[in-house]
């Protein structure tokens, strides 16, 4: 449905030359309904140039590494909120651009981290980094469990809408979870059973451990394989070692497992086989949902002593409100930090992460956005929202933070659109959508994209889960639609196998290194093919009263059926 503008009209014909006032009683007021001026067809002011320019700030030197609670962040903040103020956008939070986000910082003593299985009368210490990683989110020096009964949940799933439920009548009240990582559709690659090959949220690490949580467990214990996993153990060992961020909750998060640890697959099949079971035929009793848990019979005694720090980081945002239902808001976002210094190379080396593609290229992106909607004839019936988060590479808390503490209620916010390391190689002949077959937002995607002669394809690897890694996540676990498409894989000029050994050599050399810096190479007017399409799903969402909604069956419909009814 087109919007319109109703104009109001009182006239006073004894104004007029020549007439005098009528002693009757005034006319009302007239009413005249026109048509608000089309946005069907503008088209983004997107500036190649000034795409570069802000990239090129962004990511400089002078800017660290955009690490939070540094002067990278002093300098990210100020660049970001500058432009909005000159583009004439409102403060998304009340009369602030910015939003604080509590940060904590909590890191394991690695000489303080036991963790001891009880197996038939003997004690099995496990190694702490070759054996297994534990920690705890919870916000407290020291962390224990103690004799506690281990329990073997399967997959740790509870999903109604695919009739799931690992936890089916078991009590593990007080007592440590063991659990397969990934969900039962990969290990099948049945479609008909969750979504085949593609994760699910349910198959997710965070899943596991939050379930495993509101299921009361003490410790939860997640059996690392590296094919389900998508990575090897030494992701894990980097990864969960070392500080890990995470926000501040009025409990401190003492509603989470005490201990929340991954351990090597040789490590669970010992404690199954002490059990007089295997772990091969129990992966396959999982994959029904008959399933019951076990009882392994054998208990375990686990601790850390941790160091705690609290920080204070700021997500920062504008505002361009609706002309008819500026309470209803599209949103856009993009992640504004990266990994900032490493001290502990030689002086003659370069330690700045500077994080170009990853992700100044996001945040060029949604200024142009911004700048191409600051710049309508009107704005759109609905308002439209550009959001920069901190803190995505520590764990997408920044946006977890705003889901938390929306400008606009989860309820009101009918869409967005994510981005975050943009396609920099040049014009494509396709999208590549992650999380594929989610909402109806790709319908209109697919319908843009056609209007530029591109395809929409599915990631090549949904397995991976790429869906739940990005800041758009924490939006779709409050029910809100939200879309992340990544470059084309097919460039209209150089084919496919230029972008595939582009997209390698940068996996390989530049992703989460000092080499992701501006190169030679690039080409921007991929980008700018993306950012028109964004900036037209935006359009189509914000002046419409078309509420996109999950398609039937994604796990996050019901969330969203349920908080439009609230």
């Amino acid at each position: 449905m087109k919007s319109f503008y109703t104009i109001t009209l009182s006239i006073c014909i004894a104004a007029l030359p020549g007439c005098q006032r009528s002693e009757e009683p005034d006319e009302p007021e007239a009413e005249i309904t026109v048509p608000a001026i089309s946005l069907e067809h503008v088209n983004p002011v997107t500036d190649i140039s000034r795409m570069m320019s802000n990239i090129t700030e962004l990511s400089s030197d002078a800017f660290g590494g955009r690490e939070p609670m540094s002067e990278g962040e002093r300098l990210s903040l100020e660049f970001i909120e500058s432009r909005f103020r000159d583009m004439g956008l409102e403060p998304l939070f009340g009369d602030s651009y910015l939003q604080p986000v509590e940060l904590i910082s909590i890191e394991a003593d690695p000489a303080t981290v036991r963790m001891t299985f009880h197996m038939n009368g003997q004690d099995r210490f496990v190694r702490y980094e070759d054996e297994m990683v534990a920690g705890t989110v919870r916000v407290v020096p020291e962390s224990r469990v103690e004799s506690s009964d281990i329990v073997f949940v399967g997959y740790g799933i509870v999903a109604p809408e695919y009739g799931w439920n690992d936890y089916a009548d078991v009590d593990v009240e007080g007592k440590t979870v063991l659990i397969l990582v990934n969900d039962p559709g990969f290990a099948t690659q049945d479609p008909a059973l969750f979504k085949g090959n593609a994760m699910t949220y349910y198959g997710r690490w965070t899943y596991k451990y939050e379930e495993a949580a509101r299921q009361g467990a003490a410790a939860a214990l997640i059996i690392h394989d590296t094919e389900p996993a998508a990575y090897g153990w030494e992701v894990v060992r980097n990864s969960w070692t070392g500080p890990q961020f995470h926000l501040h909750h009025d409990d401190d998060n003492m509603n989470r497992a005490s201990i929340e640890s991954w351990v090597q697959k040789n490590i669970a099949e010992e404690l199954i086989e002490a059990a007089g079971l295997e772990l091969a035929k129990l992966e396959k009793q999982a994959l029904s949902p008959e399933f019951k848990a076990i009882e392994l019979g054998s208990t375990m005694d686990a601790s850390v002593q941790n160091q705690v720090f609290r920080s204070q980081s700021y997500n920062v945002g504008a505002l361009l409100p609706g002309s008819q239902r500026p309470d209803e808001v599209f949103i856009y976002t993009a992640h504004w930090d990266h990994i900032g210094i490493d001290n502990t190379v030689a002086e003659d080396e370069d330690g700045i992460y500077n994080g170009a593609v990853d992700n100044a290229s996001g945040i060029a992106a949604l200024l142009e956005l911004a700048y191409s909607f600051s710049a309508l004839p009107r704005a759109p019936g609905r308002s439209v929202a550009f959001l920069a988060v901190t803190a995505e590479e520590s764990g997408l808390l920044g946006s977890a933070n705003y889901a938390n503490d929306p400008a606009f209620p989860m309820n009101a916010t009918v869409g967005g659109i994510n981005m975050d390391s943009m396609h920099v190689y040049g014009p494509t002949n396709d999208v590549v959508v992650v999380g594929y077959g989610s909402s109806e937002l790709e319908d209109i995607l697919e319908d843009k994209a056609a209007s530029q002669g591109r395809i929409v394809k599915p990631e090549e690897h949904p397995e991976r889960g790429g869906y739940y890694r990005s800041d758009h996540f924490n939006f779709a676990k409050k029910g809100v639609p939200m879309l992340y498409a990544e470059a084309g894989s097919d460039h209209a000029e150089l084919g496919p196998e230029y972008i595939k050994a582009k997209s390698a050599e940068y996996l390989k050399y530049r992703y989460h290194t000092a080499l992701d810096e501006i190169d030679g190479d690039w080409d921007l007017r991929g980008l700018a093919q993306d950012i028109e399409l964004y900036f037209h799903i935006g359009i189509e969402v914000a002046d419409s009263d078309d509420w996109p909604e999950w398609y039937e069956g994604n796990e996050f419909r019901s969330i969203r059926e349920y908080s439009l009814k609230n």
